[in-house]
């Protein structure tokens, strides 16, 4: 009885830390995104030409939620996937190059 509550226990130490490894690597283009310096302009200018329209000029939400302080409720990798995989519609999947994924971030940080 012992023996089967070990071997039970280190399976899903094994299964959790295998789900806990998938969940928190980063894809190549995540982790080319975050390795960059942004450029706080660029990114507010990227902001203003494709998200505005639904989340605001200054990003207080409209059609869209608010983008207000967002990067102190999410972190950088969890928006990067928000905004490249178009898993929640109505928001169209964007696509963008690492440089300006990172320009967008570094805007997103002065809205807080």
């Amino acid at each position: 009885m012992v023996t089967a509550l070990i071997v039970m226990a280190v399976i899903t130490a094994v299964a959790l830390g295998a789900w806990f490894y998938v969940s928190t690597r980063l894809d190549p283009y995540s982790r080319s995104a975050l390795a960059l310096n942004g450029n706080v302009q660029h990114g507010a200018q990227l902001f203003r030409i494709n998200c505005a329209g639904c989340h605001g000029i200054a990003g207080q939400g409209l059609v869209g939620p608010s983008l207000q302080a967002v990067t102190e409720r999410r972190p950088d990798r969890s928006i990067i996937h928000q905004i490249v995989s178009g898993e929640t519609p109505p928001m169209p999947r964007f696509e963008i190059e690492p440089e300006g994924m990172a320009d967008l971030l570094s805007y997103l940080h002065t809205l807080n």
